[in-house]
Order: structure tokens, then C-alpha cells, then sequence
């Protein structure tokens, strides 16, 4: 039954295709050349099958876990360089017509419901302007008659249009429900940078279990969103990813694989990312059913996925606690928040709170941006707020082969280092400041080729001087 290139969701992720591999794998894994032969394959940057990836899962003697930890680093940083790019979402409505038992969110949820105005998002916006962020990760529930298609548009509007001094919000990604080739199209043309779609769970029965109703229920429709996106909707990048704790974490990662290697045989492009929620306590959820992971086996699930798909961004949310945060960005994240609110309306308010109403889920890593910023640098690496790639037209198809080859990192390193120094310039205390100049010099010193490295030492000079928005 298993068809990669089918767009048929019980086809492209078949339960049997998953379960055999996970015995295959689970048989292999004290196959000591079986091992080696994989990690070698995994070190050419080229990616591993899902039944590759399976026998990793399965690996369990800490020598090699560590091994296989630092072989996600060294990809990662092969491709990417030392660069993790910043983000923050944004809740724009928590009205929800689904009724997902894991979610603060859920219809049967009695809490105050509300949506931000358009006066009220210019107000978040120019609170997280005034905090340097440039790229914003658009959150809402599902329901189309408090927020419909018609309102994210308007607020996709609304935050391009909102500046504050040298800030601007330059690339808007969107996570919101399945919808339908033609509003992926609308997206598109609103300005839309990453379509985001988290699975939740792939495996079917728990799928149904967990969304009891509400148009989230139809696993088809919701598993089959990226097809019609990609190949009906005209969208370029899309990102996945599922909610670990919800089932089997080993089923899990075979499902966002063979997720990817569908995408990569219809579409010609694989996922621009995968997040790695992980299941936290929310209002009105009862976790006592649930398959919670374990920091161990989240950590070996993340490092997997890494050599599986070298190329995608991989994404750390504010579940996790900045301790836990600093340990994964070591095996090959990519991509982080900072300074997260959950909840709707929490930029220009911090502190505020509204009787009845909850966030989706509660974070564990609460520290303001710099904080986070501070961090990164004193462990060596180099924030950015690069949003160049989706503005100079290197997405989708003309993104991967360059991400695949590493010659991204052309780009996303002097790109990094010329989005830090602006919020250096514009938002950053002298402590911050001192750490991210010698940071940047470093850096400078590092790009191999000396004609670009000649141009960002021009940019970096132009930006002192008070340009901005300078890139690769």
C-alpha cells in the first residue's frame, strides 16, 4: 500500500509501511555495521531513508547516542553554519471550533474567548519592533466566522505596514488550520513566508481519539493540507512537525519522515522546517492517557531527524526550559522563540491578565530576548534575524539545492551577522553590545571568501552609518 508519491494520506503514511519499519529498525539496531554503515551516510549531508533513521531510533548505548549527537551538530553547522535565527509567534485569536483534548484552546474549554482589533495588533507589533524582532510566526484557532481567512489577511497587512523608527516586521509566517488550495493562494499573495501545519499526531486512531470534533477531526483533510498547498495553492515553503507526547515518539518520527520524503517526491521540495513541540500543560487537559518523552528520548528523537533531513530548519519552541533549550541547540537546532507570549495580547500588556481567559499552554523558558540573545552569544553562537532568503526570491525549489549543497551558508552567515548588528545598533544594552561586536568580528574574520567578506565588512560600516535592511 505504501506510495510516496501518492496524494492519498493513508497511502503516504502507511500505518503498516511505519510499524515494519520500527520492527526492522528495532532488530538492526545491535547491528554494530549496520550502524556505522548509516552514521557514515548520514555524515555526507545527504539525508537518510525512514527505514534508515528507524535503526537509529532504536540505538540505545550512550556512546554512540553521543556520537550521533555530535554528528548532528557538525551537519547542522556544515550547512548553517553557527547561526540560529530568531522568531516569535503572535496570537491573534483563540475563538476555536475544534475540540482537541490536548489543547488549552478547545471548544468545550470554557474560557473567555477574545481577538485582537487591528488597533491592537499595531500595538503588539510595535511592542515586538521595540523588542528587534523581524519575523513573526502567526498563531489562531480555527473558526471562521470570529476569525475567518478575510481577518488574518487584514492582519498580515496591518503587521507589514506597522514601523517603529529602524523596526519592521519583514517576514510573516502563518500557522493556522487546513484550508483550501484557494485560500493558499490568497496567503501567498498577502505576502505569506512559511505555511505551518503541525500533524499533531500521525498515527490515525490516536488522531481521531484526540480531536473529537470540529473540521480538525478529518484526518485526510488535515494530513493531505500540504499537497494542496504546495501543488494546487502555489505555496513554496511549508513547515511541519508533530506534538510529541500524543503517541509512540519512534511512530512519530516516522511519520514527519515519510511526511518529508512525500513532499520531496510530489513537490520537488521537502519541508523548509520542522518544529519539535512537545506535549506541556494546559487549562482543562487530563494528561493521565497520554505518552509523555522523556528530556533522554526527546533529545535522541531531535538528533535522529537531523541527520534524516540535513537540509530542513528545525525548530525549538519555548516548551522547553532555557536549560533543556541550550542542551538541544548543541545536536542541530536551527531556529528559535524568544520572548514568547502564548496567550492573545501579551506584547504590549506583559503582566496584564484577562479573568477567564488561558493560553494554549504555559512556557518554560519566560526569559526577555536579550536574555536569550546574552546566551547564545556566551555559548558561540550567532543570532539572526534574516529574513533575505523569502525576499530575494531563494524559496522552495530555489532554496533546497542551494540548503542541500551547504552553499546557503554564503548567505546565511553574513546575512546573520548583518541583521545582529542592526539590532546591536537599534535595541541592545551595552553588555549585549560589547558580546555581539566581538562576536561579529570573529565571524567577519571566519567567511572564507574574500570577496564577500569584503562586502559585509562594507554593509556592517553602511549600517553603523545608519542604513538598513542591507543583505545577501
Amino acid at each position: 500500500m505504501y506510495d510516496v508519491r501518492s496524494r492519498d494520506s493513508n497511502e503516504f503514511i502507511d500505518d503498516a509501511e511505519i510499524l515494519e519499519s520500527l520492527e526492522e529498525g528495532r532488530r538492526l539496531a545491535s547491528d554494530r555495521t549496520e550502524v556505522e554503515r548509516i552514521l557514515n551516510r548520514a555524515r555526507e549531508c545527504r539525508g537518510l531513508t525512514h527505514r534508515e533513521a528507524a535503526v537509529l531510533l532504536f540505538v540505545d548505548d550512550e556512546e554512540t547516542l553521543k556520537r550521533m549527537y555530535a554528528l548532528a551538530r557538525e551537519i547542522k553547522e556544515r550547512i548553517y553554519g553557527r547561526r540560529i535565527v530568531m522568531f516569535a509567534p503572535l496570537y491573534l485569536s483563540d475563538y476555536c471550533v475544534n475540540n482537541c483534548r490536548y489543547c488549552g484552546f478547545h471548544a468545550s474549554n470554557k474560557t473567555v474567548r477574545r481577538k485582537l482589533s487591528q488597533e491592537e495588533l499595531r500595538e503588539e507589533v510595535l511592542a515586538l519592533e521595540a523588542l528587534g524582532h523581524k519575523r513573526l510566526l502567526l498563531e489562531a484557532g480555527e473558526d471562521d466566522r470570529n476569525c475567518p481567512l478575510d481577518y488574518i489577511l487584514e492582519c498580515m497587512h496591518t503587521i507589514y505596514s506597522t514601523k517603529l523608527r529602524n523596526g519592521s516586521i519583514r517576514r510573516v509566517n502563518v500557522d493556522i488550520a487546513a484550508t483550501t488550495a484557494e485560500n493558499y493562494r490568497r496567503l501567498k499573495e498577502a505576502g505569506l513566508g512559511t505555511y505551518i501545519l503541525f500533524q499533531e499526531t500521525y498515527h490515525k486512531p490516536t488522531y481521531e481519539f484526540m480531536h473529537r470534533g470540529g473540521p480538525k477531526a478529518s484526518y485526510e483533510w488535515h494530513t493531505e493540507a500540504m499537497d494542496r498547498g504546495m501543488l494546487e495553492g502555489g505555496l513554496d515553503d511549508v513547515g511541519i512537525g508533530a506534538l510529541f507526547g500524543l503517541y509512540d515518539w519512534h511512530y512519530e518520527v516516522m511519520g514527519l519522515l515519510m511526511h518529508a520524503e512525500h513532499l520531496e517526491a510530489v513537490a520537488g521540495v521537502g519541508p523548509h522546517t520542522i518544529s519539535f513541540p512537545r506535549l506541556l500543560p494546559a487549562e482543562g487537559v487530563d494528561y493521565s492517557a497520554y505518552r509523555l518523552v522523556s528530556d533522554r528520548d526527546f533529545k535522541h528523537l531531535i538528533a535522529v531527524t537531523r541527520l534524516a533531513v540535513p537540509y530542513t530548519g528545525m525548530i525549538l519552541t519555548t516548551r522547553e526550559s532555557a536549560e533543556f533549550r541550550r542542551e538541544l541547540l548543541d545536536i542541530g537546532m536551527s531556529q528559535m522563540s524568544a520572548g514568547s507570549c502564548v496567550g492573545v495580547g501579551g506584547y504590549a500588556h506583559p503582566g496584564r491578565t484577562v479573568p477567564g481567559e488561558t493560553p494554549q499552554f504555559h512556557l518554560a523558558d519566560e526569559r526577555r530576548p536579550e536574555d536569550v540573545l546574552k546566551g547564545l552569544v556566551r555559548d558561540g553562537y550567532l543570532p539572526s534575524f534574516c529574513t533575505a532568503c523569502y525576499r530575494s526570491g531563494r524559496t522552495g525549489d530555489r532554496f533546497m539545492p542551494l540548503a542541500k549543497s551547504g552553499e546557503i551558508s554564503n548567505c546565511c552567515q553574513p546575512n546573520a551577522m548583518l541583521t545582529f548588528k542592526e539590532y546591536l545598533l537599534d535595541y541592545a544594552d551595552d553588555e549585549l553590545r560589547a558580546l555581539g561586536e566581538k562576536m561579529i568580528d570573529d565571524e567577519l574574520a571566519g567567511i572564507a571568501r574574500e570577496s564577500r567578506r569584503n562586502q559585509t565588512a562594507l554593509y556592517l560600516k553602511r549600517l553603523e552609518a545608519g542604513e538598513r535592511d542591507l543583505r545577501f
